[in-house]
């Protein structure tokens, strides 16, 4: 699903799930990786996240959706149609860009890849990834290309080094 196929009305929430989806993810495996942990770990971790988080991500976008409907008075309570439209948007960006990271290490099960190689291979497809996310905040937002997809990059990255130390640091109690 490119951003050309989601109506312009849901591109906020499918920027803002695909952003979190692309980070949360990449953290959680920078995490693991710190923690110098197997693959396995990453993987279990990281796709319990990916559908935990994403199904939290569409919750919060449904009733934050639902909430400000009712404050505007366009709605009554109960299922709105657009409210659930955001959420399912947020949810499948989500998922769909939170793969990205993940993708290297489940092809590391069945390919001859080295960890280093797996680690590089995820980094390299999640800065692509984050770009693209960044390039997608800067048509939503109305920023210049440059700025959004530095500033994607930049936050994705402080999130996956914040992740990474931790890990590391508290690698002895794994």
């Amino acid at each position: 699903m490119s951003a050309h196929s989601v109506p312009r009305k849901y591109l906020p929430q499918f920027v803002y799930g695909g952003i979190d989806g692309i980070i949360t993810t990449f953290a959680v495996i920078a995490g693991v990786v710190g923690a110098q942990l197997s693959l396995r770990v990453i993987l279990i971790l990281g796709f319990a996240n990916l559908l935990a988080d994403g199904f939290s991500m569409a919750a919060s976008s449904y009733l934050s959706s639902e909430s400000k409907s009712e404050l505007d008075g366009n709605g009554v309570a109960g299922l709105q149609p657009s409210a659930s439209k955001e959420a399912l948007a947020t949810f499948v960006a989500f998922v769909l860009l939170g793969l990205i990271p993940l993708l290297p290490f489940a092809l590391a099960t069945i390919l001859p890849l080295t960890q280093m190689m797996t680690i590089l291979l995820s980094a390299g497809a999640t800065t692509v990834g984050f770009a693209l996310v960044g390039a997608g905040k800067a048509y939503v937002a109305d920023k210049t290309l440059l700025r959004a997809v530095v500033e994607t990059v930049v936050i994705g990255g402080l999130a996956a080094t914040i992740a990474f130390t931790v890990g590391y640091l508290l690698r002895g109690l794994a």
